[in-house]
């Protein structure tokens, strides 16, 4: 079976090799895990997870009456904080994920990003999206990649138009250079293609999926409430998921069309980079 995640993080270091605008990213500190989402449902191909957000200053919920403005409930103090994940003893500073089968169904045909490309093969939206959620990690690793206009403003959004468009240009550069075609054959292929000639399609997943790291809230003991009688107290939800991931977080799991399943005891074998 074809394990999907590790194919595209070899090419992701064949695209980082070759594109000076991504030449700055460890991909030792990147890790490429699978997701599940439908074919036929709405939502994202990808996404990139930052893990080197700081924790943010104490703060809490409120509540007050639509009608009076009185404050009725509030929360704990809590601090926002971001799991650490360490593979082979080396800290993940971003998280990249794929949403399977969805981003296997790709493609160019009926999508506003042929306007980017003109004559390439319909394929080449993976790739895009893959060039694309390269592009999202920070020069700084101060978390997600700030997008400036034309004229030199910040733009209020991670994806502004000039974002797809640099993208965009790289990926055509990319494909300009000569890679190795053995490098991007997978992407050639839907889910159910994948399937008929691998016998079915793996990725890396967490120990703990669907759910994968992301920011959590700590309740801030050090800080009490102190509020008039009568304003309940709510508290904080106790934290669901490790602080701390590790290789053993790690499993492989096959994907279908209607789910996952957990395929080996042992943690995912992640491809070894330089």
């Amino acid at each position: 079976m074809i394990n999907y995640t590790e194919r595209i993080a070899l090419l992701m270091q064949d695209v980082v090799y070759r594109t000076p605008a991504l030449s700055f990213i460890d991909l030792r500190e990147v890790l490429v895990f699978g997701r599940f989402g439908r074919p036929d449902a709405e939502g994202a191909f990808a996404t990139c997870h930052c893990l080197t957000l700081p924790e943010t200053e104490p703060g809490y919920y409120f509540w007050r009456d639509r009608t009076t403005g009185e404050l009725t409930r509030r929360s704990e103090w809590f601090i926002t904080k971001t799991p650490e994940v360490r593979v082979r003893e080396r800290r993940i500073k971003y998280l990249i994920s794929f949403v399977l089968p969805r981003f296997c169904q790709q493609t160019l045909e009926r999508s506003w990003k042929a306007d980017l490309y003109g004559d390439v093969e319909p394929w080449v939206a993976k790739l895009d999206t893959i060039v694309h959620e390269l592009y999202h990690i920070d020069p700084a690793a101060s978390g997600i990649r700030q997008v400036a206009h034309a004229d030199g403003t910040r733009a209020m959004r991670t994806h502004a138009p000039e974002f797809y468009e640099q993208v965009a240009a790289m990926t055509r550069a990319y494909l300009a250079s000569g890679p190795d075609p053995r490098l991007t054959e997978f992407l050639k292929l839907d889910f159910s293609e994948l399937q008929s000639r691998y016998g079915g399609v793996l990725a890396t997943t967490f120990r703990n999926f669907p759910s994968f790291p992301q920011r959590y809230m700590e309740r801030c003991a050090s800080l009490p409430v102190e509020e008039p009688a009568g304003v309940k107290v709510e508290p904080v939800k106790r934290q669901g998921q490790p602080a701390l991931y590790t290789d053993e977080d790690l499993h492989v799991r096959q994907f279908t069309g209607a789910r996952a399943r957990r395929l080996v005891r042992e943690a995912a074998e992640l491809p070894r980079t330089a």
